[in-house]
């Protein structure tokens, strides 16, 4: 029996998680494609920790690093999604996807071309659907969040976080200094990590030996890993306002999972036109 092609995800954060496990539980044969340093601050629902750990978990799907291209075959042979670090995308030469779906959300194209394979898909801004990708999947919040998108770009990037519980930016925190992540522990002697409810003004970790505030009361949804060299104002931590988002931190989002849905979508709309057997 044939096996399944592959279906290629560029980037493996919480949002390209989301359609990794969509696909993946869909049937799709799917490999995933990271850089060597990700800085995903998500890391429980994100399967680019298998960068670092070797192998992630989430929501019941494993995801394990593989050294070689060859090696994937095996991995999804045991129902394990295979993670190459591979920032270009050369192991398309080796693999010879179906289709190519750039999930790295970077609001601009990092090398995502149609010869990349029969289907490509992009997610967000940066893409021209038509023109460097054959559909746009939609990631803006809001009423177009997973459509599908034939011809055209995506909205363009606001710069401004969705709105959650009635806060945007704020529920976003930047690095206020370069240097390595520190994390600290709460008033008890407990590690702050993802999970734990902070208060507006907290220190929730530090940047160094700069201190890094609560931007407001919630759920520390996200936070880059300890040790990790940060830059001053790359993106470190996210906050819910939503408390009963606790038990929440280590599953697919709702956007996460809409945008896989699209993604799903597109591939199935493309694979009929274009005559490609992907199942």
């Amino acid at each position: 029996m044939l096996e399944k092609p592959w279906i290629l995800v560029r980037g493996a954060g919480d949002l390209a998680t989301g359609v990794l496990v969509r696909l993946a539980r869909c049937g799709f044969r799917v490999c995933t494609l990271e850089c060597a340093n990700p800085s995903a601050i998500r890391r429980k629902a994100a399967f680019c920790e298998a960068v670092w750990q070797g192998r992630a978990e989430v929501e019941g799907l494993v995801c394990q690093r593989v050294d070689r291209p060859e090696q994937a075959e095996e991995a999804a042979r045991q129902g394990i999604i295979p993670l190459l670090i591979d920032e270009t995308c050369a192991c398309a030469a080796v693999l010879h996807p179906a289709a190519v779906v750039d999930a790295i959300l970077a609001k601009k194209n990092l090398g995502t071309t149609r010869a990349l394979a029969p289907i490509t898909i992009g997610l967000g801004p940066g893409f021209t659907a038509g023109a460097d990708v054959d559909a746009v999947v939609e990631t803006m919040r809001g009423h177009h969040l997973g459509r599908v998108i034939l011809d055209g770009p995506a909205i363009p990037n606001t710069g401004i976080p969705g709105n959650i519980g009635g806060y945007t930016a704020q529920r976003v925190i930047h690095a206020p200094a370069s240097g390595p992540m520190v994390f600290v522990p709460d008033e008890k002697g407990t590690t702050i990590d993802i999970g734990a409810i902070v208060t507006e003004g907290q220190i929730i970790a530090r940047v160094g030996d700069t201190p890094v505030y609560a931007s407001l009361t919630g759920v520390l949804r996200g936070l880059i890993r300890e040790g990790y060299p940060v830059t001053k104002g790359l993106k470190i931590a996210d906050i819910d306002p939503r408390l009963e988002q606790t038990s929440c931190c280590d599953t697919v989002s709702d956007k996460a999972r809409s945008i896989g849905g699209g993604v799903v979508e597109a591939l199935l709309l493309l694979a009929a036109q274009k005559n490609i057997s992907l199942l």
